[in-house]
């Protein structure tokens, strides 16, 4: 369990974003967060909508079904909250 968890605690949302962080100049797919996170694809599509609604997570549509996602990092919540993601996990771990 990181620092992270042990203050929020383990929910699928956490999952995926602490998933996205550590990959924050990669765009991925649902289903390679679904693999990466052992979650199921539709709760990976599940808490990924309001990280995209909120603009913390860009979607960008790959052909008629695909879609990729990626951190927003011209978002300054987005920015914000990777800078909490490392210190809180230098000061605990």
């Amino acid at each position: 369990m990181d620092a992270m968890e042990r203050i929020f605690g383990k929910t699928a949302q956490m999952t995926v974003l602490k998933n996205l962080i550590e990959h924050q100049n990669e765009s991925t797919y649902l289903s390679g967060i679904a693999e990466e996170t052992g979650l199921s694809h539709s709760s990976v599509s599940r808490v990924i909508t309001p990280l995209i609604a909120s603009g913390i997570v860009i979607e960008k549509p790959l052909g008629k079904q695909i879609r990729t996602f990626q951190l927003n990092m011209d978002n300054e919540a987005t920015r914000l909250i990777i800078d909490f993601y490392n210190k809180i996990n230098q000061i605990l771990e």
